[in-house]
């Protein structure tokens, strides 16, 4: 999930929350409600966006794929207050020193 993004030249670099099923522990992970997955095309299984680690690359970057039958990487948008709620998290792990940043390269 992209949480933040910013220009430098002709590239844009952005900041990317993983996605997966495995529950981590309180307060490092914001679980995506099955409306949500449902809206974005995504199966069924219980999911959650990581709050600890980010990785940041230039876009696109090594783990982009295309979505099959879109054409895109991109899934779609989120609620704004699931959003905030990802965005706050983050913030109170990064004040707690607990979020790691992954620069990835192509």
């Amino acid at each position: 999930m992209i949480v933040a993004q910013r220009r430098i030249g002709d590239h844009l670099q952005l900041l990317v929350s993983p996605i997966t099923h495995r529950q981590p522990p309180a307060g490092e992970g914001v679980r995506l409600p099955l409306r949500v997955k449902q809206h974005l095309d995504l199966d069924a299984e219980p999911s959650w966006i990581v709050t600890t680690e980010i990785n940041q690359f230039v876009w696109p970057g090594p783990d982009v794929r295309i979505v099959e039958g879109r054409g895109t990487p991109v899934y779609g948008a989120i609620p704004a207050a699931l959003f905030e709620q990802v965005r706050q998290q983050i913030g109170d792990n990064v004040e707690k020193y607990r979020t790691r940043i992954t620069p990835r390269s192509t």
